[in-house]
C-alpha cells in the first residue's frame, strides 16, 4: 500500500496533534515556521516521537540529522520530501499555497498593529469586524476592508497637513466609525494616537480644559481630531498647548488621496499613549509600543482561549484601555466580531448592554464593578422578560475594586436568564501593563477569600477564617494568576518579597510592561524597581491567586493600622439618604498635629438640619463598626461635588485638595485628647510589626547557622559512606535534624503507597524550591536514585555528595547523549532500582505547576513499572527562588497511589503523565501553568 504524499497540512496535523497531547490545556497553533521547542513545546523525547510518527505516516526513513537539526515543521517537511524524492525540494510557491492560514487564525508573526490589520485584509477584507449599534436600534457594520479604506483617507489627509513622523495626534471623539478610522489613520500616517475623552456636559468645561491642556502639552500633540460640537472649545486649547497646530473634525480628514508610500512602523515604536484618567498637574502618559500591545493580546488570548467565533459586546469608552485594547484591538487581532455601543446608552439604559449580548449572542464582555451593580439593582424585571444570557462565556469584572457582594447579586439575579456562575470573571490589569495582567482559570467562577480583619489590620497577614459568622472578617476577590510570560511579586516596605498571604505592594514584569511615562522621567523612575514595575496597588498572593486590597496612594495609615477607603466608601454609600457611589474617604494631614485624619465626603440631597445631623451620626457609627474608629471629619456635600475620573472612579487626591481648600470641619475634641488617643492606639500595632520583621530576620539567620553546622558533617559522612543506602540514611538523619532544630514541621502522608524495598518504580515530584531535595530525603525511608542535570557533576561538592546517594546524571541539551542516558536509566530500572524525577525540569519564584517533560513517564512505560506522584507543599513559601532568607512554614509531602502503565508506548506514557499531574495538582494548591509556553522568559527571572 502506497504511503500518502507529504503535504504541509498533513505534517502540521501530526505536529499539532503531538503538541496537544503534550500540552492538553493550551491551544497549540502551529505553522510551518513555528519552532518545535518554543512554540510546540517538544523536548528531546517529544522530537523522537514526532520523527517516528512522520516516518510511519509518509513511509520514509529520516536521518539522525533531522532529529537533531530540524527547528521548524518547514525544516521537517523539506527532509521528508527529500527522503521520498532525492535531489528535489518543495517549491516556495507550493508551500505558500498549502499553508495559507484559515480565516479563524490570528497574525502570530505580525510585529505591529498595522501588520495585523494587513494580514486580515489579505485573507478576508469583507469579513465583518465591528457592529456599531445606535440608540434607535439600528446598526452599522464595518468590515476589515472598510476600516482600512476609512483609515487610509484619514492618513492621507494628515500627511497632506504635513504631520511629522512620530508626532502625537489627540483623538477626542465618541464611540463611532470616525473614531476607529482616526485611530488607525494616525498609525498609518506614522503618528502616535493619543486617546482623550470629550466633555460630558457644559458644567465640566473648565475642569476638562485644564486637565486636557496638561495632557496635550505633555504629549506635544500636533493635531486634535474632535467632533464639530466641541471644535470651538477645542480651539481654545491652542493658546495653552504650544505644539497644537491643527484642530479638525473627521469630516475634514476625508479629502486626501490614499498614500502609496507610508512610514513603516517597527515593533518597538510607540503604538499610542494611554494617559491615566485622573492626570492633572503631572500627566502620566503610559508608553505602549506595538510589541507591548501584541504581546498582551497574545497572552490574554492564550489564557482566555479566544478565537474568531467569539463575539465581544462592549459599551466601554474607547479612550479607556479596557475598551480600546481589550475589546477593539483584541477583536481586530483575533477576528472576532465586536459589537460596540455608546457608554451613554448604557448609563441611560443599563439593560441595553444585556440585550445586546442576547441579540448578538455575545460570548465576551467587560465592565467595571459599578456596571454589574447597576444592572443587579436598577433594572426592573419587566425590562428583562425573555432575556437569554446563556451565550455569555466570560463576563470580565475589572478596572476598579471587585465587590464580592456585587458578584453574588449579579450572579443570583441573572442566573434565571441563563447566566452561568462560572462566566463571572474578576480580572486585574493596568495601563502600565498594556491592559491585562491576571486572569482566573477558565470555568472556575468567582473565588472569595475570607480573612480575619483584626489580624490583617495589625500585621498585614491575610489569615483565612471559616464562614461560621463568629469573626469580624474582610472579604477579597481572587483576580487569578499572571497571564503567560508575565510575573507578579509582593514586596514589603523594605523592598523584600513577602511570603504567602502577606500583604505588600504588588510589582510585575513581562513583555507587556511599559517603558515608562512619556516625557516624565521623575514618575518613570518611581515606577521601576530594577526589572520590576510598581503597580501602585496593595495585594497578597494565596495559592497562586492575587488578591487586591487597595491602592497604595489612597491608603490611610491611622494609629499604625491600614485603612482602605473603598470599603468605607461602599459602607457609607449604602446609608439611605447618601448618594451611592458618590462618597470619598481621604486622608488629610492636620498641619497642627502632623497626624493623618480620616475625612468622609458624602453627597446628599437632604437639606434639613436634623436629617443631616442624623446622617452624620449614621456615618460615624458605620465607620466605627467597620474599622473600629470614627472619622475625624464628616462633610455632607451637594450632588456632583465629589470629583470623579472620566471612567467614574473617585478622584480621591482631588477630593482631598478640595477639602483642604476650605471644607475642613470643626474638630470635636481637644488637641491633647486626639494625640493621647492616637498614641495609645498606635503603640501595640507598631511594636507588633517591628518585632515581626526583626523576628523574621533573626530566624532566617538562625536557619542558615543550623544548615552550615549540619551540612559539612552530613556531606562528609555521606561521601564516606560504603553504599548509597547507608549514605541516604545518614542524609535523612541530617535533614530531619535541620527541620527539628529550626522548628519546621514536616508532615508526610501516603508512605504506605511506596512499594516494598527492591521493587522498581518512578517517583515524580513537583519542583518549587532548592529545599525540595532535602525534604524528599527527610521524608522517604528508603533510598532511590535521583535523576539530575549533568551540570551538577561539574562541581566537586555537589558531585561527591550526589554520587554518594546514587544520583544519576543526564544530559539536557545534547540530544544524542540524552537518548543514551534514557537507555541507561531503563537498564537501571530493570535491575530493580527506583528512580526519582522532577519532571518540571526547573522551578521559578511564582506559584504554579509547570509543564512536565516526558522522560520519567517514557522510562516508566517502557520498563513496565508504576509512576508514583508526590506533591510537595510549603517549600516555595519557606525558601523562594531568588531569595536566600528562609521563612517559617510547614512542609507537606503527599505520596499518591501508584499509577500503572497501560502499555509501553508513547500513549501509555502520556496517560501516566496526565494522571500524575492531576494527582499532584490536587495537593499542591497552586495553579496549572501548562497553558504557558515552556520557554517563555521574562525580566526578573
Amino acid at each position: 500500500m502506497n504511503s500518502p504524499e507529504p503535504t504541509a497540512d498533513a505534517l502540521l496535523d501530526i505536529v499539532r496533534q503531538l503538541g496537544t497531547e503534550l500540552h492538553p490545556a493550551r491551544r497549540v497553533n502551529v505553522t510551518l515556521d513555528s519552532t518545535l521547542d518554543r512554540d510546540v513545546g517538544l523536548d528531546s523525547l517529544g522530537r523522537v516521537e514526532l520523527v517516528l510518527r512522520v516516518e510511519r505516516r509518509f513511509g520514509v526513513n529520516l536521518s539522525e540529522g533531522t532529529l537533531v537539526n530540524a527547528e521548524t515543521p518547514r525544516d521537517l517537511l523539506k527532509d521528508v520530501v527529500g527522503a521520498r524524492t532525492p535531489g528535489t525540494a518543495s517549491t516556495p510557491a507550493a508551500q505558500a499555497a498549502e499553508t495559507a492560514p484559515h480565516s479563524t487564525a490570528a497574525p502570530e508573526h505580525a510585529r505591529t498593529i498595522i501588520e495585523a490589520l494587513d494580514w486580515h485584509l489579505q485573507l478576508h477584507p469583507e469579513r465583518p469586524h465591528i457592529v456599531l449599534t445606535q440608540e434607535s436600534g439600528t446598526a452599522e457594520e464595518i468590515t476589515y476592508g472598510a476600516l482600512q479604506r476609512g483609515a487610509s483617507r484619514v492618513a492621507a489627509a494628515l500627511l497632506e497637513r504635513n504631520l511629522p513622523p512620530r508626532a502625537s495626534v489627540a483623538i477626542m471623539l465618541p464611540t463611532s466609525a470616525d473614531y476607529f478610522y482616526s485611530f488607525l489613520g494616525v498609525l498609518i500616517a506614522g503618528g502616535i494616537p493619543l486617546p482623550v475623552y470629550p466633555p460630558a456636559r457644559a458644567s465640566q468645561i473648565e475642569d476638562h480644559m485644564r486637565r486636557h491642556a496638561g495632557i496635550l502639552s505633555n504629549a506635544q500633540a500636533r493635531v486634535l481630531i474632535t467632533m464639530p460640537e466641541a471644535k470651538t472649545l477645542a480651539l481654545l486649547l491652542r493658546s495653552q498647548v504650544a505644539t497644537l497646530s491643527d484642530v479638525v473634525t473627521p469630516a475634514e480628514l476625508t479629502t486626501g488621496t490614499v498614500p502609496q508610500i507610508r512610514p513603516a512602523a517597527k515593533a518597538d515604536d510607540i503604538a499610542f499613549l494611554q494617559y491615566t484618567s485622573g492626570s492633572t498637574g503631572s500627566p502620566k502618559g503610559v508608553i505602549l509600543t506595538h510589541a507591548n500591545v501584541l504581546a498582551n493580546l497574545r497572552a490574554m488570548g492564550q489564557a482566555l482561549q479566544v478565537n474568531s467565533s467569539d463575539v465581544f459586546v462592549s459599551w466601554l469608552p474607547l479612550y479607556h484601555d479596557m475598551g480600546l485594547i481589550g475589546a477593539w484591538l483584541g477583536s481586530l487581532y483575533y477576528a472576532f466580531r465586536m459589537v460596540a455601543m455608546s457608554p451613554l446608552t448604557f448609563l441611560a439604559r443599563p439593560q441595553s448592554w444585556l440585550w445586546a449580548i442576547h441579540r448578538y449572542r455575545g460570548t465576551l464582555s467587560a465592565a467595571p464593578n459599578f456596571a454589574y451593580q447597576l444592572c443587579a439593582r436598577r433594572i426592573e424585571e419587566r425590562e428583562l422578560e425573555g432575556l437569554d444570557l446563556s451565550s455569555w462565556r466570560l463576563a470580565f469584572n475589572g478596572a476598579e475594586p471587585v465587590s464580592p457582594e456585587t458578584l453574588e447579586e449579579f450572579g443570583a439575579r441573572f442566573a434565571r436568564h441563563g447566566l452561568r456562575r462560572e462566566a463571572l470573571t474578576p480580572v486585574y490589569g493596568l495601563a502600565e501593563c498594556t491592559v491585562g495582567l491576571a486572569f482566573p482559570p477558565l470555568g472556575r467562577g468567582p473565588k472569595v477569600d475570607r480573612i480575619d480583619r483584626a489580624t490583617f489590620a495589625n500585621t498585614s497577614r491575610a489569615e483565612p477564617v471559616p464562614d461560621d459568622g463568629q469573626r469580624d472578617v474582610l472579604r477579597f476577590v481572587a483576580c487569578g494568576h499572571p497571564i503567560p510570560g508575565h510575573q507578579l511579586r509582593i514586596v514589603d516596605t523594605a523592598g523584600r518579597e513577602t511570603g504567602e498571604r502577606q500583604e505588600g505592594r504588588l510589582q510585575f514584569n513581562g513583555p507587556s510592561a511599559t517603558q515608562g511615562y512619556y516625557r516624565n522621567p521623575e514618575e518613570t523612575q518611581r515606577l521601576f524597581d530594577g526589572a520590576w514595575l510598581d503597580s501602585g496597588d496593595y495585594a497578597y498572593i494565596a495559592e497562586g491567586d492575587v488578591y487586591l486590597t487597595g491602592r497604595a496612594k489612597d491608603l490611610i495609615i491611622r494609629a499604625g493600622r491600614n485603612i482602605y477607603p473603598y470599603e468605607l466608601e461602599e459602607t457609607v454609600g449604602n446609608i439611605p439618604g447618601i448618594r451611592k457611589g458618590c462618597v470619598a474617604v481621604v486622608g488629610s494631614v492636620d498641619a497642627r498635629t502632623n497626624v493623618e485624619q480620616i475625612v468622609v465626603l458624602a453627597e446628599t440631597r437632604e437639606k434639613d438640619v436634623e436629617v443631616r445631623e442624623k446622617l452624620k451620626r449614621q456615618i460615624n457609627d458605620a465607620a466605627f463598626d467597620l474599622i473600629g474608629m470614627t472619622p475625624d471629619d464628616i462633610v455632607l456635600v451637594p450632588p456632583r461635588t465629589v470629583l470623579k475620573t472620566s471612567s467614574g472612579k473617585i478622584r480621591r487626591a482631588a477630593c482631598r485638595d478640595l477639602y483642604e481648600r476650605g471644607g475642613r470641619g470643626a474638630l470635636e475634641h481637644a488637641l491633647w485628647w486626639q494625640l493621647l488617643r492616637l498614641g495609645l492606639a498606635a503603640v501595640l500595632p507598631q511594636i507588633r510589626r517591628s518585632l515581626s520583621r526583626t523576628g523574621e530576620l533573626l530566624y532566617g539567620i538562625y536557619v542558615w547557622a543550623c544548615f552550615w553546622m549540619l551540612a559539612p558533617v552530613t556531606w562528609l559522612a555521606a561521601s564516606l559512606g560504603q553504599d548509597p543506602r547507608s549514605s541516604w540514611q545518614l542524609s535523612r538523619a541530617g535533614a530531619r535534624a535541620l527541620f527539628k532544630f529550626t522548628g519546621t514541621r514536616l508532615m508526610v502522608q501516603g508512605l504506605e503507597n511506596l512499594p516494598v524495598r527492591g521493587t522498581p518504580y518512578v517517583l515524580v515530584v513537583n519542583h518549587a524550591s532548592y529545599l525540595d531535595g532535602i525534604v524528599l530525603v527527610a521524608a522517604l525511608p528508603d533510598q532511590l536514585s535521583f535523576v539530575a542535570k549533568r551540570e551538577l557533576e561539574n562541581h566537586f561538592v555537589t558531585r561527591s555528595y550526589l554520587r554518594s546517594i546514587g544520583t544519576q546524571f543526564v544530559e539536557r541539551f545534547d540530544l544524542q547523549r540524552g537518548l543514551e542516558d534514557s537507555e541507561r536509566l531503563l537498564a537501571l530500572m530493570r535491575s530493580g532500582q527506583p528512580l526519582g524525577f522532577f519532571p518540571e525540569g526547573t522551578f521559578r519564584r511564582m506559584p504554579g505547576l509547570l509543564p512536565f517533560r516526558m522522560g520519567a513517564f517514557v522510562v516508566a512505560a517502557q520498563a513496565g513499572v508504576p509512576a508514583i506522584p508526590v506533591a510537595l507543599r510549603g517549600t516555595r513559601s519557606i525558601l523562594r527562588e531568588g531569595h536566600w532568607l528562609p521563612r517559617r512554614g510547614v512542609l507537606n509531602v503527599t505520596i499518591g497511589m501508584p499509577i500503572a502503565p497501560h502499555g509501553s508506548d508513547w500513549d501509555a506514557a502520556i496517560g501516566m503523565r496526565d494522571a500524575a499531574r492531576r494527582e499532584i495538582l490536587l495537593h499542591v494548591r497552586e495553579p496549572d501553568l501548562s497553558l504557558e509556553t515552556i520557554s517563555t522568559k521574562t525580566r526578573g527571572q
